[in-house]
């Protein structure tokens, strides 16, 4: 008896705030305890009353039925004028779906708002291919906080296929011999790297296994595919140039201690030259001139399409085929410049 009070209390308010809608009493859903859900199908039905039965009833999204998913008026009107020039009955039909799924996910309306500024092309997004999407991050690991924090910070891998989501996760297993934990690790800290060329992504690995020598975990750990091959590369040949780094050898030895992977790349740039690099601004810009100026000829020289070709590449520890791959484009890089 408890728990019925607040219920018939919010079953109240509801249908006083939909009696300007001329609701028939059907249309709300009196055992429903979710609230985003009820109120999809209220504003997808609002515009089907006066409707004669030889037509077929528009989807229409209202500024009230907004206001009652819990979007403030200021946030209800932008997104009322935003899917209204798009002028898709459509799109509404797709909006009042994407916005009842992020809320029912566990998102609240500002952190909505936020998404869909980030990412307009969710206004358009069919439900089938989004509930599909969703549940597809869950499989690969996403569970609940770790999926919310990674739709909130790129809301774009919503908008990803699943098969190719499902691609990139085969490609970093089979090619680079993550675990299926770290993939998932990879996908919550750096979801980023659904868009990334395959290619790109597997050079950036091999660069980081061969020419630096670290591995897997550290490469997670360190969040390594949040930051660009450029930026890795300028860091590591900076530290190189200066003495402060050794590629390790056969043994995975080397006559200085290296910094970690997330010394070098998980700070700011001031930190860095001060704490890890002991150098000037100036000198790391010099350096930066000169760096770009040979990627621009590595870019004509390697072409890292190739690269993908190779199914033997990264075999037994990332493999000596894979290797042999790297070091030849290293070594007519190196010839050519």
């Amino acid at each position: 008896m408890g728990s019925f009070f607040p219920v018939a209390v919010r079953q109240v308010c509801w249908i006083a705030r939909y009696s300007s809608y001329h609701l028939s009493s059907s249309v709300l859903c009196m055992r429903c305890l979710q609230p985003p859900r009820c109120l999809t199908r209220r504003l997808r039905s609002s515009a089907a009353d006066n409707i004669p039965q030889n037509q077929e009833p528009t989807v229409q999204i209202s500024v009230r039925g907004l206001l009652d998913m819990g979007f403030t008026d200021t946030q209800a009107e932008h997104i009322y004028e935003t899917v209204g020039k798009s002028r898709g009955e459509s799109t509404a039909k797709h909006t009042l779906s994407t916005l009842s799924a992020l809320i029912v996910l566990g998102l609240n309306p500002t952190s909505v708002l936020k998404l869909l500024e980030k990412c307009p092309e969710l206004y358009s997004i069919k439900e089938a291919q989004l509930q599909q999407r969703i549940s597809n991050l869950r499989k690969l690991g996403l569970l609940e906080g770790s999926l919310q924090r990674v739709v909130a910070y790129h809301p774009q891998i919503l908008t990803m296929k699943v098969k190719k989501i499902n691609n990139m996760v085969m490609f970093l297993k089979e090619k680079c011999l993550f675990t299926s934990q770290q993939v998932t690790d990879i996908l919550r800290e750096s979801p980023a790297i659904i868009h990334e060329d395959l290619a790109q992504i597997q050079y950036k690995f091999q660069y980081v296994y061969f020419r630096m020598g670290v591995k897997q975990a550290e490469m997670v750990k360190s969040r390594l595919f949040r930051f660009t091959l450029d930026e890795v590369r300028n860091r590591h040949c900076f530290l190189e140039r200066r003495g402060l780094f050794e590629t390790p050898d056969k043994k995975g030895q080397t006559t200085i201690i290296n910094p970690k992977l997330s010394s070098i790349l998980n700070v700011d740039q001031d930190m860095f030259l001060t704490q890890v690099a002991k150098a000037t601004l100036e000198e790391y810009d010099v350096f930066q001139r000169l760096m770009a100026r040979e990627y621009q000829k590595e870019e004509h020289l390697v072409d890292l399409d190739s690269i993908i070709d190779d199914d033997e590449d990264v075999k037994e520890e990332v493999g000596n085929k894979g290797k042999m791959g790297y070091m030849k484009r290293k070594k007519k890089l190196h010839q050519e410049t």
